[in-house]
């Protein structure tokens, strides 16, 4: 084949492969930013909440502030962005097979040392016909969440939360822990 033939071609891929690098930074920051704002939020009516009325205020800050914000962030952004974990506290936030994985290999990082507030992933991911953009960052365990996610919890705090979350499996973390992770899902 005539080399000059190949020329459009290379021309257009080494075009084409920055374009689609300046993109994927511009979705990581886009989600960056929108986990920032979902974890400021939360964080702070979940201080006031603990400020307010101690761990049980937040408690119910966490069932029903938390998905309302996510919500709100989802319409602003029109993507689907919301929070998991492997230890679960509400069964509507269960990662799907591709977070699973994300949140073992941050598990298998932590145990290595990596601080969990440096633990983030992205990647384009194909399923059948729909290509997204998939964003993880793992959140954390501090001092603050173990007055609900501790090993040594309150009689009232572990009442409540067996009232409101038969299933919790969310209990039993140490400071420094990835509890789970902000995920975003943006459809390409």
């Amino acid at each position: 084949m005539n080399k000059w033939k190949l020329l459009p071609l290379a021309l257009a891929l080494a075009v084409a492969a920055p374009a689609q690098a300046d993109e994927l930074e511009e979705r990581v920051a886009a989600s960056q930013a929108a986990i920032q704002q979902f974890a400021s939020s939360l964080q702070g009516e979940l201080q006031a909440a603990m400020q307010e009325g101690g761990p049980m205020q937040a408690i119910e800050v966490c069932q029903q502030r938390a998905p309302e914000i996510a919500s709100d962030i989802s319409d602003d952004t029109g993507w689907s962005v919301g929070r998991t974990s492997l230890k679960l506290r509400n069964p509507d936030n269960a990662p799907d097979e591709w977070e699973r994985a994300v949140l073992e290999d941050f598990d298998a990082q932590r145990a290595a040392g990596v601080p969990a507030a440096e633990l983030s992933r992205h990647e384009v991911v194909q399923d059948g016909d729909d290509t997204a953009f998939r964003f993880m960052r793992a959140i954390p365990t501090a001092g603050l969440c173990l007055s609900c996610h501790g090993s040594e919890l309150g009689g009232d705090i572990k009442h409540a939360l067996e009232r409101l979350y038969p299933e919790d499996q969310a209990t039993g973390y140490s400071e420094g822990d990835v509890r789970g992770a902000f995920t975003i899902i943006q459809r390409m």
